[in-house]
């Protein structure tokens, strides 16, 4: 693996909390529309560990999932995306204005009613 990838993979895990998850978001990201018995040759994963955490993602909508269309007989498997990046990033974003919130607040007690809310600026969405 390049430096760049295990770079990206360390952020990726920085924000979905998992070395499995950010393995096979970064791959869904380069192969969107997937196979499980793809995402399990491409990311190195167990497949055990491939299935549950495909079904993690999906709760959490880390990533959605399409029926492919298939003409013969039997199952048709689901077709794995990406949530978008900046979806992700959005949501990260909340949970860390949350925690800093909660820390600058460890200051103040309930008498003076002081309460200050941390809040990281897009300037995209201003524009």
């Amino acid at each position: 693996m390049r430096r760049s990838e295990k770079s990206l993979e360390r952020i990726v895990l920085d924000i979905l909390k998992s070395r499995a998850r950010s393995k096979i978001y970064i791959y869904l990201l380069r192969h969107k529309g997937t196979k499980t018995e793809e995402i399990i040759k491409g990311t190195k994963l167990h497949p055990s560990t491939v299935r549950e955490t495909l079904s993690k993602m999906y709760e959490l909508n880390q990533i959605y999932r399409r029926k492919s269309v298939n003409e013969k007989i039997g199952k048709n498997p689901f077709l794995y995306y990406p949530t978008p990046p900046i979806e992700l990033l959005k949501r990260h974003t909340k949970e860390i204005e949350e925690k800093l919130s909660k820390i600058a607040n460890l200051g103040y007690n309930e008498e003076n009613q002081k309460t200050v809310k941390i809040k990281i600026i897009d300037k995209a969405d201003k524009a």
